[in-house]
């Protein structure tokens, strides 16, 4: 649950918040081995997405400031800005947030745009030196940014997963199993998240920490509905969120004469968070931050439009997507430089969908449906950003995926849960079309919308 809900920074999971965790993990290491205080240079290595898109994605900032000792849940985004200043105008780094080192970027940060690594597309390799002179570093570790935040150290890849399935009552590898989990104990799908949850932490603390999550989502909505002006990164895109949400709550009589308006509130929801995340802004991975914007739209849709809604029924919503969402984790991908859009957004509003229809009264059949058929109508989705900014096609994609996850829920509670093609089927086949995607439509920016910007 709170590996696949993590409150970090944007505007990329995969390319912002694990190279910061990934600085951390290779400082940590120094530390352990009392080799912080004889550092006098670092140097970081970027392949593959990480450098074709860095930039466009903040790879670079992230780097720096987790170089400094920051961590993505409790960085002070408001700071990034000045702290970025000091190290670029001083040519020096705070290392560890103990002392300064040199740095130039431009020559101890490198971009290998050429350099595709057969570990993961999403690499990167940091190198400590005790002198300048010296040929050899004094510690040297590569990293896989794996999506979602989620990172794993070279040669440690068989021990990626920090909660052993044995450690919990209610192991699951498939959505098969997690079905007959459901209907073996005559429970939702959150019940058996929430059980599994309980052996790693109390339930006073499962409540905190999803109390946290949500009022995360909150926050990342309402800051987007009131924040304007111009996104970063030179697109000149201007935010939306805050003019559409004046113009939904000038006239809310009007607006009720549209059957669909509620549709503009969860496109509303879904613009908001994701542009607050284009910016830098503090998002919750759900499961990654290019398709941030989704679960909060939809979980804002149930909360604010459906009669079942209780803070309860809120935290099985997100129970029930984390269930689903550690199905893709686990037998496919959630990063969108392994498998395109459809790892991200894909996931995103299946987990949404499934989740949605738990929540909605739906059995746990029904679920499995409405997430299938989440993922089935996102089967083949390109991550093609224009000039490596999570802004156009990102932010519009994530209000159709929340649509999707919407429709999708109905459909499934409209029929009693048999369907042709099965959840797992659909993962499987969602991880082969990833393998046969070409590279130029996996977070790249070499083909697509990315190369065809003359007309936007």
């Amino acid at each position: 649950m709170f590996d696949l809900f993590k409150i970090g920074i944007g505007p990329s999971s995969s390319h912002s918040v694990g190279p910061m965790r990934a600085a951390e993990m290779f400082l940590t290491e120094l530390k352990q081995k009392n080799q912080i205080d004889l550092v006098v240079k670092v140097e970081v290595d970027l392949y593959g997405s990480l450098a074709l898109t860095g930039i466009g994605h903040a790879t670079d900032i992230a780097v720096l400031m987790g170089l400094q000792g920051e961590v993505p849940d409790e960085i002070d985004p408001a700071a990034v800005a000045g702290k970025l200043k000091v190290i670029r105008e001083q040519h020096q780094l705070f290392l560890a947030g103990k002392r300064w080192i040199p740095f130039i970027e431009k020559e101890n940060l490198h971009f290998h745009r050429k350099t595709f690594p057969q570990g993961h597309p999403n690499t990167l390799r940091f190198r400590a030196w005790a002198s300048h002179e010296a040929d050899q570093p004094l510690a040297e570790a590569t990293y896989f940014s794996i999506g979602g935040g989620f990172v794993i150290q070279e040669g440690f890849e068989g021990k990626a997963i920090e909660h052993p399935a044995s450690a919990v009552p209610f192991p699951f590898n498939s959505a098969a199993e997690l079905l007959k989990l459901a209907e073996e104990n005559r429970c939702g799908i959150s019940q058996i998240a929430w059980e599994n949850e309980k052996a790693f932490r109390s339930e006073a603390e499962i409540r905190a920490g999803l109390q946290r999550i949500w009022e995360a989502m909150q926050a990342c909505v309402e800051r987007g509905c009131r924040n304007e002006g111009i996104l970063p990164g030179g697109l000149n895109v201007r935010r939306r969120a805050p003019s559409l949400f004046q113009t939904l709550s000038e006239r809310p009589e009007a607006n009720m004469r549209d059957p669909l308006n509620i549709l503009d509130w969860v496109d509303l929801y879904a613009i908001a968070v994701n542009e607050e995340n284009a910016a830098g802004g503090r998002v919750v991975t759900a499961p990654t931050n290019g398709a941030a914007g989704i679960i909060p739209a939809v979980l804002c849709y149930f909360d604010r439009f459906c009669p079942e809604s209780t803070p309860e029924k809120i935290q099985q919503f997100l129970l029930t997507a984390a269930a689903i969402g550690a199905l893709y984790k686990k037998n496919a991908s959630i990063s969108g430089a392994e498998v395109g859009c459809q790892g991200e957004v894909g996931v995103a509003c299946s987990m949404a969908a499934g989740a949605l229809t738990e929540v909605r009264g739906g059995n746990p059949r029904q679920v499995e449906e409405a997430a299938e058929i989440g993922m089935e109508h996102n089967l083949g989705l390109t991550c093609d950003p224009i000039k490596g900014l999570v802004q156009v096609p990102c932010i519009e994609r994530n209000a159709m995926g929340a649509v999707k996850a919407i429709n999708a829920c109905r459909l499934a509670l409209r029929g009693d849960g048999s369907h042709f093609v099965s959840l797992d089927r659909v993962i499987r086949v969602m991880k082969r079309t990833g393998a046969d995607m070409s590279s130029r439509y996996k977070e790249t920016s070499r083909g697509g919308l990315a190369v065809n910007i003359s007309e936007c």
